[in-house]
């Protein structure tokens, strides 16, 4: 099968990888420069629950470099899934299938608007705790599950196909017939220890260990956990304390990759993982007052924009500019940033 990964961050990097290594036909593309160029000359090194591996998979900054392949894999944050997938508008024609996986809600959403509501199914990746080391060098501390399903409906013919794909490559997959569950099970994990984790600075380990720590982050998921219940969600999770324990002491020494966007200088996606409760939770007539504390802490430790940061993202933002797609949503952000 030809595929091709849009975001080779960590997660990304492991898809590609280990699909790679099965032997399928893989490209990724991304826009760091220096990854790509140390995949290019020397593979990509995987490393972690998988083993340790080198693989030589195509890698580019430029679309159309790669051409029409089977399966995309959208993998990038949240905030950079549109650019992402009309960037990758090249890569797909009537047959391609669009697997996009990220954290939150809404992503699936945002990359159907782009490449067509028919062409996208979605992915929910748990347990894997994925960092960078260096470019063209990704680690991961565990590999639980990759779950695939229809945006609407039942899993089909391509979503089981798919599926294969993924277990062949040694992921453990499963399909499923509803994936508002999938989404929000892994969304209650990641309020737990995601935005905890970012504002201590702390691993997943670390907040299981402290019981102040614990106090915020179980109160997140027990937050999240309302929301989806008082939504509809048919979660099949009995007790969300237990449920979100048991998942961070599979990965204890991972620090979230909100964390390690902190820690980057880079803005993170609590907007869709955290701050997605509050909202939706007035909604319902419920209140979530930790999840929204947690997300101002985050906020408010982001880096400041700056004059030249502004007067930049304003000038990529002019009417005129041929900036890129992901330069001009970056440069929203950036504005976001600045005008809470």
């Amino acid at each position: 099968m030809r595929v091709a990964v849009v975001g080779a961050g960590a997660m990304g990097s492991v898809y590609a990888g280990l699909l790679g290594s099965a032997g399928h036909d893989v490209s990724i593309l991304d826009p760091w420069v220096e990854h790509v160029a140390a995949v290019r000359e020397h593979g990509l090194r995987v490393e972690g629950a998988s083993g340790d591996r080198v693989v030589r998979v195509a890698a580019t900054t430029d679309p159309a470099e790669i051409g029409v392949v089977d399966l995309v894999v959208l993998a990038t944050k949240a905030m950079h899934v549109r650019a992402a997938a009309e960037n990758a508008r090249t890569l797909v024609d009537g047959e391609t299938v669009v697997l996009t996986i990220q954290n939150g809600l809404g992503s699936a959403d945002v990359a159907a608007e782009a490449l067509g509501d028919d062409r996208v199914v979605l992915g929910v990746a748990g347990g894997f705790g994925a960092e960078v080391v260096a470019p063209g060098h990704v680690h991961h501390h565990g590999m639980k599950i990759v779950s695939i399903g229809e945006r609407h409906g039942p899993a089909t013919e391509r979503v089981e196909r798919i599926a294969g794909v993924w277990r062949e490559a040694g992921f453990d997959v499963q399909t499923s017939d509803d994936v508002d569950r999938l989404v929000w099970e892994k969304l209650v994990c990641n309020v737990c220890f995601s935005g905890t984790c970012t504002v201590l600075g702390a691993t997943i380990g670390e907040v299981l260990d402290d019981r102040h720590a614990w106090s915020v982050a179980s109160a997140c998921a027990v937050e999240a956990y309302d929301v989806a219940r008082a939504s509809g969600v048919a979660l099949g999770i009995d007790d969300p304390i237990a449920y979100v324990g048991a998942f961070g002491d599979r990965i204890r020494d991972a620090r979230p990759s909100m964390l390690l966007d902190r820690l980057a200088g880079r803005p993170g996606e609590v907007d869709v993982i955290n701050g997605a409760i509050p909202p939706r939770a007035a909604a319902l007539g419920l209140q979530a007052p930790v999840n929204e504390t947690v997300t101002a802490l985050v906020k408010a430790g982001e880096p400041a924009v700056g004059p030249a940061d502004r007067e930049s993202a304003e000038r990529i933002l002019d009417r005129d500019s041929d900036a890129c797609p992901a330069d001009r949503e970056s440069a929203e952000r950036i504005l976001d940033r600045d005008n809470p």
